[in-house]
């Protein structure tokens, strides 16, 4: 279809809360989900939120490398899932910490803090129930892109600010914690 230029922080649409879809069968709703499917894989994301796009909806797609499968889940990884009014749950208070990126920042990575373990529901890109447990790097990307629909980024979830830097820096002078 076509890729879309992407919201970065300071624009107003990122600090939205998305409004949710009625209808995902909506040519609308199934064209700003082929145009994201277009600009994540221009941008060589793992998730991408409608609101990083300019349009302030429930939609959200990630997908996780083979090599960031937590052990349990599929080697494969997971692939590319459209989450349509998506909601979270917490599954314990198990809390980790990892560097994220965004494509809405880009060149900044920060250490944020998240829940280890989520389960996820919402509706698939054709209007079904969709319903998964997600653990380490697959319940942080859907934890990440769901806050784009509340209007958060990952710099207000991080709890140091000095373990926020530019990428490249990061990959020169590795922090000495993580």
């Amino acid at each position: 279809m076509a890729i879309r230029k992407i919201a970065r922080m300071g624009h107003p649409v990122l600090r939205q809360v998305a409004e949710p879809v009625v209808d995902p069968a909506e040519p609308e709703i199934q064209r700003l989900i082929a145009d994201m499917k277009d600009t994540l894989a221009d941008a060589e994301g793992v998730g991408l939120a409608a609101p990083q796009v300019y349009v302030a909806r429930a939609v959200m797609m990630f997908f996780v490398p083979p090599a960031r499968t937590a052990s349990g889940e599929a080697d494969d990884g997971v692939p590319l899932t459209v989450l349509i009014n998506p909601e979270i749950e917490v599954l314990d208070d198990e809390v980790v910490g990892d560097w994220e990126g965004c494509l809405s920042i880009p060149g900044l990575q920060g250490y944020v803090p998240r829940a280890r373990r989520i389960r996820y529901r919402g509706l698939d890109e054709t209007g079904a129930p969709i319903e998964r447990e997600a653990t380490d790097f697959h319940a942080r990307v859907v934890q990440h892109e769901y806050d784009h629909l509340q209007g958060i980024l990952y710099p207000e979830r991080m709890t140091d600010m000095t373990r926020l830097g530019f990428t490249e820096e990061l990959r020169r002078h590795p922090p000495d914690h993580d």
